[in-house]
């Protein structure tokens, strides 16, 4: 039976889950309190904001907020951070700390309506902070010709030359 304090502490999650771009789920189990602590410090330090919630309240609160996908990997402990404004950002702090405490396992995250697992997670972090874009008009072309530019610099001219001409003729 919900009591005041679990209502209240889901409202407050759809509120936050709604005005995310960016939500991450991990499994803390096993950090001592000092690398909680450095944890939260470096998010925080970023502006993004992590806690931890009940698995059912998230799901709840996700249910709310029309947000789809979470409900899969809420299983055991599970923290939850925030990006209120660049969803790719918590990315490679999640990755740098996981680097260095084996103890951190990020599940999931979810990127503006899109879920992504674990394996994708990866490869977010692993990009440059230019390169982490997850939604654009552009997201096909960037994900699937990401070397185009490396090697030949004339296609940022030849694109701008048929931008130029689109615009005169």
């Amino acid at each position: 039976m919900p009591n005041a304090q679990k209502i209240e502490a889901v409202k407050e999650l759809v509120e936050k889950l709604s005005r995310a771009k960016g939500i991450y789920l991990a499994d803390f189990t096993g950090l001592t309190v000092q690398e909680a602590v450095e944890f939260r410090r470096k998010l925080k330090e970023n502006g993004i904001e992590y806690r931890v919630a009940k698995n059912t309240l998230i799901k709840i609160a996700a249910k709310e907020a029309k947000i789809e996908g979470l409900s899969e990997y809420l299983v055991g402990p599970t923290g939850i951070a925030l990006s209120y404004d660049d969803p790719a950002s918590p990315a490679k702090i999640f990755y740098d700390f996981a680097k260095e405490n084996e103890k951190m396992n990020v599940k999931a995250c979810w990127m503006e309506g899109e879920m992504f697992g674990a394996e994708k997670f990866v490869e977010i972090a692993k990009l440059p902070p230019e390169r982490r874009i997850v939604k654009s008009p552009y997201r096909g072309f960037a994900e699937s010709n990401e070397n185009i530019g490396s090697n030949s610099p004339s296609v940022d001219v030849q694109i701008g030359w048929n931008v130029e001409f689109t615009k005169r003729h």
